[in-house]
């Protein structure tokens, strides 16, 4: 388990990376981000007030399989 709550998976073969955010215990899917504002914007919708400050701290986020801010097909 990561202590990160915030986890952008690896890209997948079609392209966009699953976004999860671990919180009372479990894991909830925000959604499938295909660029930065698409993540911006599922960390806005999840209550993080300006969440492109905290995209480059491993505190808040876990870039899983792959450089950080690469969308495209595995």
């Amino acid at each position: 388990m990561t202590s990160a709550p915030i986890v952008v998976h690896q890209p997948s073969h079609t392209g966009g990376r699953k976004v999860t955010v671990h919180s009372h215990n479990q894991d909830e899917i925000l959604g499938t981000a295909y660029s930065d504002h698409d993540l911006v914007v599922f960390l806005e919708g999840a209550g993080l007030a300006e969440p492109e400050t905290i995209l480059d701290d491993p505190q808040w986020v876990e870039w899983r399989g792959g450089p950080a801010y690469q969308f495209h097909a595995a």
